[in-house]
């Protein structure tokens, strides 16, 4: 009998983000320097069974199994493309905000990928895998490696690894679900319309903290300021974060509603967060590192 195989989904981090415009088909194109926390998800591959999907954990309420799922949909997509593919019993234990702009989804979907590949020899640079990530949704490529990368398209086009320096941070979500369509119907591009051209998708990043900080501070993410009108409760979460002690950069992640806050090191995420953890007790927040 197969031993159950187990893989972490780990969340995703917009750590800038520029809109391009608006395609005639209505997708809109990106580009995003992307990195990767040290907290999410958990997700176990029990390998013989029928395809299925068990949900717990802290983040579990109100989620379905059912075949709007991520982890169901890219298995059933795995599966259709790949004739005879070993599939199993899936337990997911949610421990990442749902809807929140970083990924969490996107990430459990690509886990699932990760694990069917293991089960069945399959190497994660086949293109198969990505040719099924970007049909499942746009963040599940940059999330099948989990690694830094530069992301462009509408998350199809992928640059190479980069290495980040660690950046210590806090992530911090109101407890507010942010659906993504209705943030980019707050951007209110018309089809076809332009905002800027699309940049060169560099191989390197600055190699020490303070360089690659100062870089993100003249950078953004073109989301927050629709983002804030559908849910304005991320205002309060970026004024707080960015009055915490030592913080140097605060921003939100994707479509929000989840911010992060960038520090020194360690000890200094660490203090902000446990001193936010008893002012906002109904807030999620979590300190970590982004590599």
């Amino acid at each position: 009998m197969a031993l159950p195989l187990t893989t972490r989904a780990r969340a995703k981090v917009n750590l800038d983000l520029r809109v391009l415009g608006r395609r005639a088909d209505g997708y809109h194109e990106l580009e995003s320097l992307v990195a990767f926390a040290g907290v999410g998800d958990l997700l176990t591959l029990d390998p013989g069974a029928p395809l299925s999907l068990s949900i717990a954990g802290p983040r579990a309420e109100g989620l379905a199994v059912d075949d709007g799922n991520l982890v169901l949909r890219a298995a059933g997509a795995l599966a259709a493309a790949r004739p005879g593919l070993r599939l199993g019993r899936f337990h997911l234990v949610k421990r990442l905000p749902v809807a929140s702009g970083i990924g969490g989804g996107s990430a459990d979907a690509a886990a699932a990928l990760r694990l069917l590949a293991r089960l069945n020899g399959i190497a994660l640079t086949d293109p198969l895998l990505h040719v099924i990530a970007a049909r499942v949704g746009a963040d599940v490529p940059v999330c099948l490696n989990s690694r830094t990368r530069l992301m462009a398209g509408i998350g199809e086009r992928l640059g190479p690894q980069l290495r980040l320096p660690p950046l210590f941070a806090v992530l911090v979500n109101p407890g507010v679900a942010v659906e993504t369509a209705a943030v980019f119907r707050a951007l209110g591009l018309a089809p076809g319309q332009r905002l800027a051209s699309a940049g060169t998708m560099s191989s390197t990043v600055p190699t020490s903290a303070p360089e690659l900080l100062g870089k993100l501070a003249a950078s953004g993410n073109d989301l927050a300021a629709p983002a804030r009108s559908v849910a304005p409760a991320i205002d309060a979460v970026l004024e707080r974060l960015s009055g915490l002690p030592g913080c140097r950069l605060a921003r939100m992640s994707g479509s929000g509603a989840t911010c992060f806050a960038l520090f020194d090191d360690c000890g200094a995420s660490a203090v902000a967060a446990k001193a936010l953890q008893r002012e906002r007790p109904g807030w999620w927040i979590k300190p970590t590192v982004f590599r």
